[in-house]
């Protein structure tokens, strides 16, 4: 099976970058999708996501050189299970309120501009090859 995300946020807080033991960069960033609608009461109603975004090589490098917190950009990737629960990673948070984020790994990563923000000062599409052990679509054996 093969699946594809892909998520248009905000950045939680600035990509942090670090290098593997074989000196392999990889960059982690949190990015927060939300989506708002008016219930039958007209009361309004929003929901917000949290994606723990992990990019590889020079994508990580281009990301933590580029993104900060609170940039737009669009992701897409993979979606990683919690390996002991085989979905999000729960926690708790500082209010003691159960919380759940959902691991991606990044395939291509766009910058997209602020409000206001010319398109020509953005830097373009930035991907990168998938980690080890990735699947491509057509090689998936059925």
């Amino acid at each position: 099976m093969y699946h594809r995300v892909i998520i248009v946020g905000y950045l939680g807080r600035d990509p942090e970058m670090r290098y593997t033991p074989d000196g392999t960069p990889v960059t982690n960033f949190s990015v927060a999708t939300s989506r708002r609608w008016t219930n039958q009461d007209g009361s309004q109603g929003e929901e917000t996501v949290w994606w723990r975004v992990t990019a590889w090589r020079k994508l990580a490098e281009i990301c933590n050189q580029y993104l900060t917190k609170g940039r737009p950009v669009l992701v897409e990737g993979v979606m990683r299970p919690d390996p002991d629960t085989g979905g999000p990673r729960v926690w708790t948070g500082n209010d003691g309120v159960a919380r759940a984020s959902y691991e991606v790994t990044a395939r291509t990563v766009k910058f997209l501009p602020s409000r206001g923000e010319p398109t020509a000062g953005v830097p373009g599409i930035a991907e990168e090859e998938p980690p080890p052990g990735f699947m491509e679509e057509n090689e998936i054996p059925f």
